[in-house]
C-alpha cells in the first residue's frame, strides 16, 4: 500500500465532522494525492446501514457487547469497500473515527475492557492502523453543551448517555494518547474552528512532508 491513512477522533461535540469537512479541499491542495473523506459508523453501503442500528435512539436496549460487535463488523465492512481500495491506489483516506472510538467508547465507556475491545477490532481491521490520529481534545461537559446548543436534530443513542460515561470515554482517550504518543496527536479544539483546522493541516503537512 502507497496510500496514506489518517483518523480523526475526538469526543462527542469536539467539531472533527466539521472540520473534517474543511480539511479536505485545503489538504487537497497541498497532495497531488486523491483525499477521500469517510467516516464511521458508516463510510460504504453495508456499514451505513449497521451504523442505523447502532445509533437508533429507539435500540436503548442494546447489549453492550452486541453494540461493540457491530462497530467492529461495521468497521470490517468500511475497511473492504472504502479504506483499503483507496489505500491500494494510492489515495489519502481520512477517517471521520477508527478503531480507538470503540476502545474508547465500547471499551471505557461501556466498561467492557478497552484492551478486549482492541484486541476484537485488531482481528476486524487485520491490525490496520491509521499512520496519523488527530485527538480533538476538549472537556466532555463542553462537547455535550455545544450538541445540545447547535444540532437541530435529536442526538443519538450514545450522545445521549450520561456525563459520566462521556468522561470515561474522554479518560480512555487520553490513555490511548500517552500509550501511541507516535501516532496520536492532541489538537486543542476550544480554538476557533479555523485555528483547529490550521492546526490539523499543518500537521498533517509536516507529517508526510505535503506542499513542499
Amino acid at each position: 500500500m502507497t496510500g496514506i491513512f489518517i483518523s480523526l477522533e475526538g469526543p462527542d461535540g469536539s467539531g472533527k465532522s466539521t472540520a473534517a469537512k474543511k480539511i479536505v479541499p485545503q489538504l487537497q491542495q497541498l497532495s497531488t494525492q486523491e483525499v477521500v473523506l469517510t467516516r464511521e459508523p458508516g463510510g460504504s453501503a453495508i456499514a451505513e446501514q449497521l451504523r442505523d442500528i447502532i445509533l437508533d435512539v429507539h435500540n436503548s436496549a442494546m447489549d453492550a457487547r452486541t453494540e461493540a460487535l457491530l462497530y467492529a463488523a461495521q468497521r470490517r465492512q468500511h475497511i473492504v469497500d472504502v479504506i483499503l481500495p483507496a489505500l491500494q491506489a494510492n489515495k489519502i483516506v481520512l477517517s471521520d473515527r477508527y478503531i480507538d472510538s470503540s476502545v474508547a467508547y465500547q471499551g471505557a465507556g461501556r466498561q467492557l475492557g478497552m484492551q478486549e475491545i482492541c484486541q476484537l477490532n485488531l482481528f476486524a481491521t487485520q491490525k490496520l492502523l491509521p499512520q496519523l490520529t488527530l485527538y480533538f481534545d476538549i472537556p466532555p461537559a463542553v462537547g455535550l453543551k455545544r450538541i445540545q446548543q447547535k444540532r437541530a436534530q435529536a442526538a443519538d443513542r450514545l450522545e445521549k448517555e450520561q456525563l459520566d460515561f462521556h468522561q470515561r470515554v474522554t479518560a480512555a482517550y487520553q490513555q490511548l494518547i500517552k500509550q501511541d504518543a507516535d501516532r496520536i496527536v492532541k489538537i486543542d479544539a476550544l480554538q476557533t474552528p479555523d485555528q483547529v483546522v490550521a492546526d490539523c493541516l499543518a500537521i498533517i503537512s509536516q507529517r508526510f512532508n505535503l506542499g513542499d
